[in-house]
């Protein structure tokens, strides 16, 4: 095998219709994907990524029209959400048809669905013919990749291939929405707001997630520590009088005061579009043994700076770590 395995669209489509799982660049993040209705191709993701198989895999499509193909009893808010937002980086979570097997839902009677717009994700969909289940392209509870590179860093040698779609847009994987209950729930974050589903569908409830490890989570990246960096990352106000450690790196936001200088800056400008596209790769970046903390700066909590907090609060240690 090639080292890293780096795929064409043509080779991806080949090896996920033979069953193999192939890294494919996405918007929000690069995934892992296998054929959703193959039980044996689920389970190579699973094992790939180290991943419980509590945690459920998102299926992802490449027409509107293909959601019958994995979805039964679909609302019409279904598809007013889809007709807005797709393809683009939205989950909907609906009454899955007996073809999606068990694995792929962690057993629960509903499957997620996303139709990306990365082009070359919907080429590698198109060409193999089938909806692929593809979470994030990483160890379980590592970062997730934004870079081919980042793929290769952590599952070169357990995976059959690597398509590289170059550096994703969003940053941060999709949000979620379930209208699998009576009222259309959140429950991840995403670059599509609460508000922009709201706009589209009236009444719409966010769930605080909370992780039951063993049990079946309702929708992917529930953990409540999640996208975590090997080198402690602490998220927030560094309290007064604390030492930092020697080797600190920070990563600030805005023009905002920070203990020490900033290392790299999410948005000098303050954009919190450009800061998530950029999180999880200044994250790869800074987890070296050259550190011993990552700080990163508080955050606005609204619009998508709403997803960015959720991913840093379940990547950061809750207390900063004892010093000299």
């Amino acid at each position: 095998m090639k080292f890293p395995p780096w795929t064409s669209v043509s080779e991806a489509a080949d090896l996920l219709k033979a069953g193999e799982v192939v890294a494919i660049p996405t918007e929000t993040v690069y995934g892992l994907a296998g054929n959703a209705y193959n039980p044996e191709a689920l389970a190579k993701i699973f094992a790939a990524k180290e991943r419980p198989t509590f945690d459920p895999l998102i299926v992802h499509i490449a027409d509107i029209a293909e959601l019958e193909n994995v979805a039964r009893d679909i609302p019409k808010s279904a598809y007013r959400l889809a007709e807005a937002f797709w393809p683009g980086p939205m989950t909907i979570i609906l009454p899955k048809k007996d073809c999606i097997p068990d694995l792929c839902t962690s057993g629960l009677p509903s499957v997620a669905v996303r139709f990306p717009s990365h082009p070359v994700a919907q080429a590698i969909i198109k060409k193999s013919g089938l909806p692929l289940a593809a979470p994030s392209a990483n160890l379980f509870k590592h970062v997730s990749p934004t870079t081919a590179e980042h793929v290769a860093a952590q599952l070169a040698d357990r995976i059959a291939g690597i398509v590289d779609g170059g550096p994703c847009s969003v940053g941060v994987e999709s949000a979620i929405i379930s209208l699998a209950g009576d009222v259309p729930t959140v429950l991840r974050p995403g670059a599509i707001t609460p508000e922009m589903f709201k706009a589209v569908l009236g009444e719409v409830a966010v769930k605080e997630s909370t992780s039951k490890p063993g049990q079946a989570m309702q929708a992917p990246g529930q953990c409540d520590t999640h996208y975590r960096p090997q080198v402690p990352l602490y998220f927030g106000e560094v309290p007064a009088g604390y030492k930092l450690p020697e080797h600190t790196a920070r990563i600030a936001f805005g023009n905002q005061a920070g203990a020490i200088p900033a290392t790299v800056n999410l948005s000098a400008t303050g954009d919190m579009t450009e800061a998530t596209a950029r999180l999880y790769a200044y994250m790869h970046d800074l987890d070296t043994p050259n550190y011993d903390l990552i700080l990163v700066d508080p955050i606005p909590n609204k619009g998508i700076g709403i997803a960015l907090n959720d991913r840093l609060k379940r990547a950061s240690i809750k207390t900063l770590p004892l010093t000299d």
